[in-house]
């Protein structure tokens, strides 16, 4: 009855084996990190050590990844190694074991260039139908792996959930322009409209996801906080994202100005959650109103989760802004 966690000393595999613990669900974490959330350490491109941490699970959840810091300080070969023949090796050992679900944990990432719209044309529009186009080995990598679970749903019978997740973690953007104008509460509250997702949130998809595999056979979910846009609201947004929101949230520019915060001029795409919301019953609680109302009320608008996970960082050194290289 065991859940496996792959990445257990990250942002997500910790979450998830803190919720799991607190619940009572036996759950077995590995990752190449010691840690408090860490059973077993070693690698999922060890075929030996892989064989061994699935023994006895009945459930996998891979959150292990290079990410897209990574890409600053690893070879292409280490993301195909990790991303591609890692999720090789489970999805193998899964099949051969009969695993009754695996969750992959993906990213909006694979989309790639597909999230940036032309010059003056409206914000993009984004759901599981949009084809990606992978601008870095990140990209790259996780929608191959994607490829691959789905191989094994189909071919194995393996049921398998991909969940595209925003942005959860707490570390600084990858955007100088953006870190060099906005406090990291500042921005990372405005990207909870349309790219960002609380930790809590992230950890109650996955845990459904596990669930409903088995019925869904194979399924692709944006994982994202609700976001109050519709597609009317898709040209305004590239031209002022100010006057969208303050439209549809009249207390927001009081609650901003008081903090000294201000919205970013232009937004340039939108999750869309609904599939999640309707297959898997996910029914996400921090969005851009739970922000505004947690700041009316004077209280911290990230979950208790999510504070307690913390900021891991990417690398093991430190340099330029971490987590990223400048």
């Amino acid at each position: 009855m065991t859940i496996l966690v792959t990445g257990s000393a990250g942002h997500l595999g910790e979450a998830l084996m803190r919720s799991l613990r607190a619940s009572g669900r036996p759950a077995r974490g590995i990752d190449l990190k010691p840690s408090a959330f860490t059973d077993m350490v070693g690698s999922i491109t060890d075929r030996a050590f892989v064989t061994q941490a699935v023994a006895g699970a009945r459930w996998i959840v891979h959150a292990a990844t290079l990410h897209k810091p990574h890409v600053a300080t690893h070879s292409n070969r280490d993301f195909l190694d990790v991303n591609i023949a890692g999720t090789l090796t489970l999805l193998e050992e899964a099949a051969a074991k009969r695993i009754q679900s695996f969750v992959f944990t993906s990213t909006t990432s694979a989309f790639g260039a597909a999230l940036t719209p032309a010059a003056n044309e409206p914000a993009a529009w984004i759901t599981e139908d949009v084809p990606g186009v992978p601008k870095n080995i990140y990209g790259a990598t996780k929608t191959a792996a994607e490829g691959l679970c789905e191989l094994f749903a189909r071919s194995s019978k393996l049921p398998v959930v991909v969940l595209r997740t925003s942005r959860f973690f707490p570390e600084s953007d990858d955007d100088p322009a953006v870190r060099s104008r906005y406090s990291l509460d500042n921005a990372q509250a405005n990207e909870m409209l349309y790219r960002r997702l609380d930790i809590a949130d992230a950890v109650a998809a996955h845990l459904l996801a596990i669930e409903r595999a088995p019925d869904i056979g194979f399924g692709r979910y944006i994982i994202s906080a609700s976001t109050p846009f519709t597609k009317e609201d898709l040209a305004d947004l590239r031209r002022d994202a100010a006057a969208v929101v303050w439209r549809l949230f009249p207390q927001a520019a009081d609650l901003y100005r008081a903090r000294g915060w201000t919205m970013f001029p232009q937004i340039d795409r939108v999750y869309v959650n609904a599939l999640a919301r309707r297959q898997l019953g996910w029914l996400p609680v921090h969005d851009f109103q739970h922000v505004l109302n947690c700041l009316a009320a004077g209280q911290d608008w990230r979950s208790p989760l999510a504070i307690a996970t913390g900021s891991k960082g990417y690398h093991a050194e430190q340099f330029g802004e971490a987590p990223y290289r400048t």
